[in-house]
């Protein structure tokens, strides 16, 4: 202990003497970035005017940002410079410079230096933006440099207008409520959905923009900006150019079946006693259309480890078929494809016989027709991920495209080497990319990462309900499917799982 001590003392004397060896006066200390962030800009407004100096400003006086303005077109709110940086923990972020006419000056991708000193920040007609700027305050430093667009669904935009207020940022597979025709075009204030939410796209009559034609389905770049409606922020998009619509070709077809739910993890075992829900979008005779329904799991130690090199036929541990062939499903209505005991919370629950069973298969016992090796879990309860695809007929090859795919989880061995589950076009996934029209037609490619979480704990007997809208006339999710988790006791019934109110609805 005594030494302990004195080694303590001793160290605290030689970094006494160490610290002696220098004055407080030379030590030069951090240097303050000129630049500062427009994240941190916007957070310095709190409802009223701010003088920006070095003061204000903690030190800095620049912010270093790109244009993303064009009044070309004219349908912009005139004399605003609108710049975009992300400096700040990548945080994306925008700002309004109001410089007059100059606006005009400026293209999207010049590289813009602008001094903020005796500049004010204030809100004006809604917008948050930096006045007091001359000419001379902004120093141009290269031009047609690219921009970083972001892919940001509609309901976001809603819940945190003031996040992407400024900013340049792309609405993805949107679409109206309505099939457009061929003279209408996107004139004053149209709404378009991306599944997600529904965004004012508003475009100035004056503006030669006002005639270009709406299209069933396309991507819309633009400017966020938002005006105040029973005291909130309504956001709205502006379109700064005819390229800043992007009709989208790719097929989108009406599936015949739609994954609405699933059990894969009941309350006991799970042998045989797990099940998925479907719903039909037209009246389906199975012996004249046979279907197939194929699961995967994706546990590390899974046969045949690696990339699924027959995707979704890769059999094994690895994915498992159940064919469809017999009995009916009338549209609009729910049917079912599961183990054989068909009861809705696994032993001593409600007997759901009475359900539209078309498939019912001892996977606990059988291996898969085709292809896959007997199994406990047809879905996982936990780990990596798994997933449900519904094909038409009963031939699925690596090749093969589902009618209708969902996935849960996003780790182990899914796609590489040009290997992978493929995925369809829906809510969910895009065979084509729908902002760079690159090919991405896998689980995990490209845009392609979306996936519903596993539910805790397990054994709980948490049903899975996907809840959205499919429109039947356009042939489109006009409300993407979102997990719902309803719990199931022994008592419940089928009607709990089929409840209007919460599964995935056809709109007509």
């Amino acid at each position: 202990m005594k030494k302990l001590i004195y080694n303590l003392f001793t160290f605290s004397v030689a970094a006494l003497l160490f610290s002696g060896c220098y004055k407080n006066d030379t030590y030069l200390g951090g240097v303050v970035s000129p630049y500062f962030a427009i994240y941190d800009l916007r957070n310095l407004y709190k409802g009223k005017p701010v003088e920006l100096n070095k003061n204000s400003l903690y030190g800095s006086s620049k912010i270093a940002c790109i244009t993303v303005s064009d009044h070309t077109n004219g349908n912009l709110p005139e004399g605003l410079l609108i710049v975009q940086n992300n400096p700040r923990l990548n945080f994306l972020r925008g700002v309004a410079i109001n410089i007059g006419a100059n606006a005009k000056n400026y293209l999207p991708g010049d590289s813009l230096v602008i001094d903020l000193e005796g500049a004010v920040l204030n809100k004006v007609n809604n917008i948050l933006q930096v006045s007091n700027i001359t000419a001379q305050k902004i120093t141009k430093v290269s031009s047609g440099n690219p921009i970083n667009v972001s892919r940001v669904n509609i309901d976001k935009i809603i819940a945190r207008p003031d996040d992407y207020e400024s900013t340049l940022l792309a609405i993805v597979k949107g679409g109206f409520t309505y099939q457009p025709t061929a003279d209408q075009k996107m004139d004053g204030d149209q709404q378009v959905t991306d599944g997600f939410g529904l965004l004012s796209i508003k475009t100035e009559n004056s503006s030669p923009l006002a005639a270009i034609q709406q299209h069933k389905m396309a991507n819309y770049y633009g400017i966020i900006f938002s005006a105040p409606a029973e005291g909130k922020a309504i956001p709205y998009l502006k379109l700064r150019k005819p390229e800043d619509v992007v009709p989208l070709t790719s097929v989108y077809k009406t599936p015949k079946i739609i994954i609405t739910g699933w059990n894969n993890d009941p309350q006991g075992t799970d042998a045989n006693n797990e099940y998925i829900q479907f719903l039909a979008t037209e009246d389906i005779y199975f012996t004249e259309s046979p279907f197939s329904v194929v699961t995967t799991n994706n546990a590390n130690a899974s046969a045949p480890t690696g990339f699924p090199v027959n995707g979704w036929a890769t059999g094994q541990v690895r994915t498992y078929k159940i064919n469809i062939t017999a009995g009916f499903a009338k549209k609009g209505t729910f049917f079912y494809v599961g183990g054989t005991n068909k009861l809705i919370n696994s032993t001593s629950s409600t007997n759901i016989s009475t359900a539209n069973w078309v498939a019912t298969y001892a996977y606990h016992t059988l291996a898969g027709q085709d292809f896959g090796t007997a199994t406990t879990n047809l879905l996982a309860n936990s780990g990596n991920a798994y997933g449900v695809a519904v094909f038409a007929g009963t031939t699925v090859t690596k090749e093969s495209i589902p009618e209708d795919v969902m996935f849960c989880s996003t780790g182990g061995s899914l796609y590489g080497n040009g290997l992978g589950y493929r995925i369809c076009n829906n809510d969910y996934y895009d065979i084509i990319n729908p902002l760079n029209l690159e090919e991405q037609p896998f689980y995990r490619s490209g845009t392609n990462l979306t996936a519903i979480t596993y539910n805790t704990p397990s054994d709980a007997g948490l049903f899975n309900v996907f809840g959205g809208e499919f429109n039947m006339t356009l042939g489109r999710w006009t409300k993407a499917r979102a997990k719902i988790t309803h719990q199931l006791t022994k008592q419940s019934t089928l009607e709990e799982i089929e409840n209007p109110e919460i599964v995935t609805k056809l709109i007509y």
